[in-house]
């Protein structure tokens, strides 16, 4: 069609300055031709795979699903690939970080992956850009999370306008970094406030057993409201009260989580949650994996939005 090799070069790669106009014709012309484009051909030239690692050590939360699937689709959109590397506890992981080191990928995001410690973490990226998300890390590293902090502060200044004084804490992965902030800023505003705790569950788990458990464990201190670590915790907590123990929603306990997964919007729960801003999560992560250069170091906190259900109120507000 009388277009030079570089022009073909750029249909085909997206995001790249070329006409929409053009670039349809060209990819029509090669369909017609039976053309397509050699990936390895193109990694050798540029010395570059345009794939990306993606680190996650356990998805038994049903968030981290949905903030993968976000992410796949926000690099797929630069033009880059992923390549999941799942570490789940009991794997051998020093295997598992050869493996990491030893696929030729151009950048590594690693989501929470309780199960590799910091240096563990280093050492896999070195080399190599990297994002830490929904993690916090004492190395060089850029790490991208939601406001944690303000987000539990909101939880519970949302029970104290309710007039709730007596207050639980279902914990999830306690001995995390996430997990900690969550549980300083949530003890920390409790004091603020003058409200009482009403006491504190956790199995370093965020799953919805643990959530069931953790609301027994809490039913002998009498709380007039629960703030789970997680939705998935909610939901399995909140069920316990209804079945094991007769209390209703939110009328004896009011009930509240964070991330806001799909579940936590079913009528049957109506939760009450801190909603984590997953396309600013990912939109960040994706800037600073095809920025030029080294970001190192930095922390990214990214505000989400309380969003008000009948766990709480008895009934729905709109959210955000």
């Amino acid at each position: 069609i009388g277009v030079s090799q570089a022009a073909v070069s750029r249909a085909f790669t997206p995001g790249s300055s070329i006409s929409d106009d053009l670039r349809q014709r060209i990819r029509h012309s090669a369909r017609e031709f039976g053309y397509q484009p050699n990936a390895i051909a193109s990694m050798l030239t540029t010395r570059r795979t345009n794939i990306v690692g993606i680190v996650v050590s356990s998805m038994r939360n049903p968030f981290y699903p949905l903030l993968i699937e976000s992410l796949t689709q926000g690099l797929q959109k630069v033009g880059l690939q992923s390549l999941l590397f799942n570490i789940t506890p009991g794997a051998n992981i020093e295997e598992q970080l050869f493996a990491i080191r030893s696929y030729n990928v151009d950048a590594v995001v690693v989501i929470g992956a309780t199960v590799l410690s910091d240096k563990d973490l280093a050492w896999a990226t070195k080399g190599r850009k990297s994002v830490i998300l929904n993690r916090r890390t004492t190395e060089d590293t850029t790490t991208i999370c939601c406001d944690e902090t303000a987000g539990v502060r909101a939880i519970v200044d949302h029970f104290h306008a309710l007039g709730r004084k007596r207050i639980g804490y279902v914990a999830g992965l306690s001995k995390t970094g996430v997990g900690m902030e969550r549980h300083t800023a949530f003890v920390t505003r409790l004091a603020e406030l003058g409200l009482r705790l009403a006491g504190t569950a956790g199995y370093n788990d965020s799953s919805y057993p643990a959530g069931w458990c953790g609301a027994i464990d809490l039913m002998p201190g009498r709380p007039d409201a629960i703030f789970f670590a997680s939705d998935i915790l909610a939901l399995g907590g909140s069920d316990a009260l209804r079945r094991e123990g007769g209390i209703r929603i939110p009328e004896d306990i009011a009930v509240a989580g964070f991330d806001d997964i799909a579940m936590a919007a079913w009528p049957s729960y109506a939760l009450t949650t801190y909603r984590q801003p997953i396309q600013q999560l990912v939109d960040e992560t994706v800037t600073r994996i095809v920025a030029p250069g080294e970001s190192r170091g930095r922390h990214v906190a990214i505000p989400g939005d309380l969003v008000i259900r009948a766990s709480t109120t008895g009934h729905a507000t709109p959210g955000p």
